[in-house]
């Protein structure tokens, strides 16, 4: 090779290198999986497919938020009246965050100014400012409130509030709760679109899912799904409900609210979320101690991957990295 034909080889080498082309160079994604059982958080690296890192978590814990920017997951302790901020770097609990109440559900804002948690007990949500760590405002919502969910812009919150078959809809500027719908029994998971427009709550006793206009906070229909449906998540067009006790995903028309398919997974599946991209589910299976990952489009399972033990990841818990 000639000495000009070597630099411009080497020159555009190194211009593939500085675009990120080389898949060394490329996003990657991690899994923060709560294992309950286990008394950890378990790193999940989805490329490699294998747990990178295990932080000890201590009162048994599930629930998890993870920020936007990725540099914080939030987690709740079912045995313990806190949460815990984990730098996602350093994989370190940076601090405790005190609760008056045990918390489940927990969500944060999409600036990152605010964490909402519900506690299970009492029942209330609580608004966390993360800059001093301080709860500045509380809410009633309904009875053992589980999942919590904000819409894209922050204006809303939504609880789903199992003991009482409803749904309570918050208004975050005034912090006060606006609106009620009831819904199928005990809703535990509860997710809102991408538009902030509809409301997909997981109805564990009533196996179903119930879709809820949020602008009018009315029921729009029920899905059939299979045995104790505990989360949901949306992908092309389709929702997929984790069944518990089926030890399956329940996937469904978005528009027509008609089932499409039921695919096999591991043991008491609970946490689920879709990737970045949206070309992928990731199913945490609570009694099998796997995640599974399914391909959005072909519905076809492409991964199983070992964390620790009693995984239950419930809530948002997948990042990006670089």
């Amino acid at each position: 090779m000639k000495c000009w034909q070597a630099a411009k080889v080497a020159a555009l080498v190194a211009a593939i290198c500085a675009s990120g082309a080389f898949s060394g160079a490329a996003s990657a994604a991690e899994a923060f999986i709560t294992d309950q059982t286990g008394d950890e958080v378990s790193v999940l690296d989805l490329g490699l497919k294998h747990v990178v890192a295990r932080i000890p978590v201590l009162g048994k814990p599930a629930g998890i938020a993870m920020a936007r920017d990725g540099r914080t997951a939030y987690v709740t302790s079912t045995e313990g009246k806190y949460v815990s901020v984990i730098d996602t770097a350093s994989r370190r609990i940076a601090s405790k965050i005190a609760m008056p109440d045990t918390p489940l559900g927990i969500a944060i804002d999409p600036e990152g100014r605010y964490l909402y948690v519900a506690g299970f007990y009492v029942p209330r949500l609580y608004k966390i400012d993360l800059s001093t760590s301080a709860i500045v405002a509380t809410v009633e919502v309904g009875a053992s409130p589980s999942g919590v969910a904000l819409t894209p812009d922050g204006t809303r919150i939504v609880t789903a509030d199992r003991d009482d078959n409803q749904i309570s809809i918050i208004d975050t500027k005034s912090f006060s709760r606006t609106g009620t719908v009831k819904v199928g029994t005990h809703p535990f998971g509860v997710t809102i679109d991408a538009l902030g427009e509809r409301v997909y709550a997981a109805n564990v006793e009533s196996n179903d899912v119930s879709v809820v206009d949020l602008k009018t906070a009315k029921l729009l229909g029920t899905v059939a799904v299979g045995k104790r449906p505990y989360a949901i998540a949306l992908a092309k067009g389709r929702g997929f409900s984790t069944d518990q006790y089926g030890g399956t995903v329940s996937v469904f028309d978005l528009s027509t609210l008609q089932p499409v398919k039921r695919i096999s997974v591991g043991d008491y599946p609970e946490g689920i979320e879709t990737s970045a991209d949206g070309n992928s589910v990731y199913v945490v299976n609570w009694f099998s101690n796997e995640v599974w990952a399914i391909n959005a489009e072909t519905l076809a399972v492409t991964a199983k991957m070992p964390v620790g033990d009693g995984p239950r990841a419930f809530g948002t818990f997948l990042r990006e990295t670089l």
